[in-house]
């Protein structure tokens, strides 16, 4: 399914994750922090800024779709978008995107028809408007944002 900008939210899912390679270059760009590996990322999308959507590899031995969504913005930005993948469906469903989710805690969101049919079909057992899937979020991961802060260099 597209993502349109004129339907609430700008995003752009990539066909394959980032390489391990791109993944290290990203982060250690981000940070500054030359030490670093893109091991624990799972890059899968960016906004129209360049901000990067990814899976958050925190839950050792978890299924990929199990562990939380982050976001890393092109200015700065950071925050964890969804718990889980499940959570991710209904965040879109309810109109935000990744930028949307970690920098306005899906406040600003409206529902997506395509993407509530989408989520309804394949994680109705996790229904929730968007800003309880971002906050639950929020609440099993709150130091994420101090974590990554912890190792910026620059």
């Amino acid at each position: 399914m597209p993502f349109d900008y004129d339907e609430g939210f700008d995003f752009e899912p990539f066909d394959k994750f980032l390489s391990a390679d791109e993944s290290t270059s990203w982060i250690r760009a981000w940070t500054g922090n030359q030490e670093l590996t893109g091991d624990e990322f799972r890059v899968f999308g960016q906004d129209g800024t360049g901000g990067y959507a990814t899976f958050w590899l925190v839950r050792p031995d978890a299924d990929i779709l199990e562990q939380p969504i982050v976001f890393f913005g092109s200015e700065g930005e950071l925050g964890v978008v969804a718990k889980n993948f499940d959570d991710y469906l209904w965040v879109l469903a309810h109109g935000a995107g990744p930028y949307e989710a970690a920098s306005y805690g899906g406040e600003t969101s409206k529902p997506h028809e395509g993407f509530t049919s989408f989520a309804e079909k394949h994680a109705p057992h996790a229904k929730k408007t968007a800003k309880h899937a971002i906050d639950a979020a929020k609440s099993e991961f709150p130091d994420f944002e101090a974590r990554i802060r912890a190792r910026v260099r620059h």
